[in-house]
């Protein structure tokens, strides 16, 4: 500053600095008023990971009631395995993940959403119509999930434990693939019972009786142990609470 007997002036240099000055402290300003609409929900973005299937046959409802509530959230769903979902999460790349457990928990905070069970279905003129050991399911034209996917890994385990390798002859990475070919007599599928009850109620497909049933397994939202989730991840994780 100059003195004068008035006050005082900005020198030449002051001028400059100012200039600059008045910039920062404008995006300053700017982004306090960002996050604080950020934390209203007023504008933001939510990531989630989860399979096709799960995003279909779980979090439609979910996905449609949380844009109507908060319409200016940007919802962005990247789709892959319940592996694929939580590497995903672990990267950075999303906020929230749909995984089947039992996983490895490692680093990660879990919800558990609803219980799976992995189940034999066939065609309804199909020809089984009996409660089957793990041996004989084996010896059916097996259809499966492809060997990444959790559900696949989890169903190897427990015949592995009961001495049985299961050698399919289909494997798809679409488990609605599955429920089809089995209603049109191609093969026994090993499906999710509760992504499978539209056919099943339906009777396109029959559940086939298993000596000992599969243990069941879960899904559970996942989200990152040591980082806070967004307020619009903190708010969709309340239909879970």
């Amino acid at each position: 500053f100059s003195r004068q007997p008035r006050g005082v002036t900005l020198t030449g240099e002051g001028r400059v600095l100012y200039d600059y000055v008045r910039s920062a402290i404008s995006l300053i300003e700017t982004g306090e008023e960002k996050v604080q609409q950020t934390r209203e929900l007023m504008m933001g973005e939510l990531v989630i990971g989860a399979s096709d299937t799960v995003t279909r046959s779980l979090l439609l409802p979910y996905l449609q009631r949380f844009h109507e509530r908060y319409p200016a959230i940007r919802l962005k769903v990247l789709n892959g395995t319940s592996y694929e979902a939580l590497q995903m999460l672990r990267a950075g790349q999303g906020d929230l993940a749909f995984a089947s457990t039992p996983q490895e928990s490692g680093n990660l905070q879990m919800r558990r959403c609803m219980a799976l069970h992995n189940v034999f279905v066939a065609g309804r003129d199909y020809p089984c119509d009996r409660a089957y050991t793990l041996a004989e399911l084996s010896r059916f034209p097996l259809m499966l999930l492809e060997r990444k996917s959790s559900a696949r890994r989890y169903l190897e385990r427990f015949f592995t434990r009961n001495g049985i390798t299961l050698k399919p002859e289909i494997e798809l990475c679409s488990h609605e693939l599955l429920v089809d070919l089995a209603a049109i007599g191609l093969g026994v599928a090993c499906v999710t019972r509760e992504y499978a009850l539209p056919a099943l109620e339906a009777g396109t497909i029959r559940e086939l009786r298993t000596i000992p049933e599969i243990p069941e397994r879960s899904l559970s939202v996942c989200t990152l142990q040591d980082v806070s989730p967004s307020p619009a991840a903190e708010e969709f994780l309340r239909f879970w609470a």
